[in-house]
């Protein structure tokens, strides 16, 4: 017996095709049929989408929600966006092998706490829930879950090499032969298990967040080269995915380690996908050198097989004080983010201490005057850093002066100079903002001394936002559509109360639907069947036999909808902290996982979280023997 109809959509099949007109039933969570003018079958559940486009569900394939899939597996932010795929374990960290306590070590708080501005308090729920110890303990663990998405899993490097050396071990020390074998064969049992891949990071500030630990980077960063190609050689051996981020600030490291991709030299492709090509406000080159190093290593000459991914909005980010998702990229700024949030006077003190505001103050000044190789690289836009240090782009959000709210940085900065260059006498705002500007240092050398001021009084109190790459549409545009390129990098379940793109596929969708239906289609495909082939997954088309994973969007509400000014901030009690979401209304009328409505016009179908509608997706070939074909 068929349970839906969708009557009437306009269907984007995943495929790239141009949409057609189509009716499309599904019958015990599979596609059955799709045509015109489907027969009407008695009991079924007719679904009305004349006007509406019909497309698969979304994938989401770069996600740091292995935690909250513990406390809520049915992920509901991530499918009321549309979303019904997301590839978890991303950037070496996740919870594959259980809590991993051992010998006082948490790994579980240390990995995830800094890295992705996790709650301690929240991770430690998580590792005292994890009962598995080992990876196909997970896999079985997730199938019991009431899974609102579909579940795609990536063995995490880090916590690889933490399962096999311990977390000490693994920070301070080179693996024996003996460490690096078993390994490999705990690596090769994840891909045998059907993971669909193995995630690394390089990035240089990613830090842990327990002491003795917090100078140290997490474990995947003190892999050598030879450890990295004898992992990754199991991983193309069973033709599964290689996620990876570069050494920023090492291009020649980047490129040695990338060019594990090429069949050229290694026999065989190895898929791989980097973060990120974006186009950075301080360095515009940035962007390029990723382009132009995924060309090189995809030529027919190195025959590799690496992708980029892209985040389809502006970076646009919220900050407590000094404390955001960036912040361990400055030493000045690490070294406040090495205290616990609560830790006022701590950072209060390193706030006053004469060596770290010299510090402070050359950092921030660092090409902002005079004559100098540094002035010279910030004008052309070509710095090592990622925050601008621009007051005119550092948005008050939340701060005791209520009037600042929404204003740049540079507004009352320029009231305090008029204030003292007066004596006092010339009044902006109002009372408050007069006796807060009393308690500066008369005269104000600089910008440098403003914030730090700001951050001394204030603290985490202070809360601003600033959107430091992808600014420009029109690159941004280029990027989302490029050859080289897979849309993705939303970091979904990480940095609750500082980044929110759960919207990230609807966005790639707008941008795509103002160049019309074809470019729409293009889109699609770029969201659904190409990371499904990329990592090797059955899902993302709408077609006969097909799980019926499905979304169903209003053109008329996504042209109408203006992504940044949709965003809020919400209290999640499963974390016990406030979110920041961005939720457009009613682009997304209904999203159908596993043949089942999840959510319809608003709500959410009452047995979602109650009931499993998502799935644990392995790779498809996994049941050959080393991934053969």
């Amino acid at each position: 017996m068929v349970d839906i109809i969708c009557r009437n959509s306009i269907l984007f099949d995943g495929r790239g095709k141009s949409p057609v007109i189509a009716d499309v039933a599904i019958t015990d969570g599979k596609i059955t049929a799709i045509g015109t003018h489907l027969e009407a079958i008695h009991g079924a559940i007719e679904m009305e989408c004349q006007g509406l486009w019909l497309m698969p569900g979304l994938l989401d394939i770069h996600t740091h929600l292995d935690l909250e899939i513990e406390l809520a597996p049915e992920l509901p932010e991530v499918v009321r966006h549309g979303t019904t795929t997301v590839v978890i374990s991303n950037c070496s960290i996740g919870v594959t092998y259980g809590h991993q306590r051992r010998n006082g070590e948490d790994p579980i708080v240390d990995c995830f706490a800094r890295v992705e501005n996790m709650p301690k308090s929240v991770l430690s729920r998580v590792a005292d829930a994890c009962s598995w110890s080992d990876s196909q303990g997970y896999l079985h663990h997730l199938e019991s879950l009431p899974l609102g998405p579909n579940v795609v899993p990536l063995i995490p490097h880090s916590m690889l090499r933490i399962e096999v050396m311990g977390l000490t071990a693994s920070i301070s020390r080179e693996p024996t032969k003996q460490e690096l074998a078993q390994m490999a064969q705990l690596l090769e049992a994840g891909m045998s298990q059907g993971y669909a891949g193995f995630s690394t990071d390089a990035l240089p500030f990613h830090f842990l967040a327990n002491t003795p630990n917090k100078k140290k980077k997490i474990p995947t960063q003190y892999a050598r080269f030879p450890e990295l190609s004898r992992l990754t050689n199991i991983v193309r051996r069973y033709n599964r995915v290689w996620q990876a981020t570069p050494p920023k600030d090492d291009i020649f490291a980047a490129v040695r380690s990338f060019m594990l991709t090429s069949g050229r030299l290694y026999k065989q492709p190895l898929k791989t996908t980097v973060l990120a090509a974006i186009d950075l406000q301080t360095n515009r080159s940035a962007m390029y050198l990723c382009l132009l190093l995924s060309f090189i290593l995809n030529s027919p000459m190195l025959k590799g097989n690496l992708r980029f991914q892209v985040l389809s909005s502006s970076f646009r980010i919220w900050s407590d004080g000094a404390i955001n998702p960036i912040a361990d990229e400055v030493p000045e700024f690490r070294v406040l983010n090495e205290l616990e949030l609560d830790d006022r006077q701590g950072r209060g003190h390193i706030l006053n201490a004469p060596a770290w505001v010299k510090a402070f103050r050359k950092m921030w000044l660092k090409g902002k005057n005079g004559w100098s190789l540094a002035r010279m690289l910030r004008r052309l836009r070509l710095e090592d850093v990622v925050l601008t240090r621009q007051l005119n782009d550092m948005i008050v959000a939340e701060c005791p002066l209520t009037d600042w709210v929404g204003e740049a940085l540079e507004a009352p900065y320029r009231r305090l100079l008029k204030y003292q260059s007066s004596n006092g006498h010339d009044v902006f705002q109002h009372d408050e903002e007069t006796e807060f500007f009393a308690s500066f240092p008369n005269p104000i050398k600089d910008d440098a001394a403003f914030f730090l001021h700001l951050l001394r009084a204030w603290d985490t109190d202070l809360r601003w936002e600033t959107t430091f790459a992808n600014r420009n549409a029109k690159t941004l545009r280029k990027l989302l559509f490029h050859n080289q390129t897979l849309p993705g990098f939303n970091d979904s379940g990480a940095h609750l109360a500082n980044i929110g793109f759960y919207d990230g596929n609807l966005r790639a969708l707008k941008i795509a639907q103002q160049e019309g239906l074809q470019q729409v289609s293009c889109m699609v495909h770029r969201l659904t069947e190409l990371p499904a082939k990329f990592f090797g997954i059955n899902a993302g088309l709408v077609c006969l036999g097909a799980q019926a994973d499905l979304c169903i969007i209003d053109p008329v509400a996504l042209a109408q909808w203006n992504p940044e000014k949709t965003y809020h901030f919400m209290y999640r009690p499963e974390f016990g902290c406030r979110q920041i979401v961005n939720r457009p209304d009613a682009v997304v009328r209904s999203v159908i996982i596993g043949g089942k409505v999840a959510w319809d016009n608003g709500t959410y179908s009452e047995e979602f979280g109650k009931t499993a509608y998502g799935r644990v997706i392995r790779a498809k070939d996994h049941a050959q023997k080393g991934g053969s074909r």
